[in-house]
């Protein structure tokens, strides 16, 4: 036997109770999984943002080691026609 309601069991536990205080209850368990749902989606969003970031800097990196190698071989161009 399920310890645990899903949402939709939990709606169709709403048909079938009918005290005030039970309606209440299911109420607010509904409202629970909507923010759990929210707090998911929000981590979700989060998680794609920081990859983003991530993509960024790594090319960013790649940026910089091209440019100090052209930096390189400008002073390596500059010592060798140098008298």
């Amino acid at each position: 036997m399920p310890y645990v309601f899903t949402e939709h069991g939990v709606l169709q536990l709403a048909g079938v109770l009918k005290s005030k205080r039970a309606k209440q209850l299911i109420i607010r368990i509904i409202e629970v999984f909507v923010k759990i749902r929210e707090i998911l989606m929000d981590t979700l969003n989060i998680r794609l943002d920081i990859e983003n970031i991530k993509k960024k800097l790594e090319n960013q990196d790649k940026s910089i080691e091209l440019v100090f190698t052209y930096f390189d071989e400008l002073i390596k161009k500059q010592k060798d026609t140098t008298p």
